[in-house]
């Protein structure tokens, strides 16, 4: 082979190696930071990763905050209209934070199904839900109840 065409080889071979390893450097960084969204039938259904951080949201269910007097914990339920996801949360709450109302909880399921959220978002008027809590509650059949920031709960 001429040696000229031989060091162009070399050359490009180089280049295509270091692309190819900026590419896979760039998608594991990436990877790690994805958070995948999560309606509480898929948790409950287990397809939720277990210790890996994910979104969960739906709306709280009445009745269901049980706050823990001599701590900041929180446990709630949220519902997609099909099956329900308990979770703990230590913190203070957002104050638009209640009961009937849309959130998004990031965090990170244990070995019973609970998802353990270090963080949670409410939503920040009467008619705004996070666009994963409407999609879930659309495929649920749940969306038909909610209407206009106001939780109609049918049992």
């Amino acid at each position: 082979m001429n040696p000229v065409r031989k060091k162009r080889l070399y050359i490009v071979l180089a280049i295509l190696a270091g692309v190819g390893i900026a590419v896979a450097l760039a998608l594991s960084a990436l990877q790690q930071n994805i958070n995948l969204f999560y309606t509480p039938s898929q948790i409950a259904h287990g397809e939720a990763p277990e210790g890996t951080r994910i979104r969960a949201g739906g709306l709280v269910e009445q009745g269901s905050v049980q706050r823990h007097p001599e701590t900041l914990s929180v446990d709630f339920r949220v519902t997609d209209g099909a099956e329900t996801v308990t979770i703990r949360y230590q913190g203070i709450l957002p104050d638009l934070f209640r009961e009937g109302q849309g959130i998004v909880a990031l965090g990170r399921v244990d070995a019973d199904g609970v998802l353990v959220a270090d963080e949670v978002l409410a939503k920040h008027d009467e008619n705004y839900m996070p666009p994963e809590v409407t999609q879930a509650l659309e495929k649920s059949g749940m969306m038909k109840h909610y209407e206009g920031g106001k939780q109609e709960y049918v049992q």
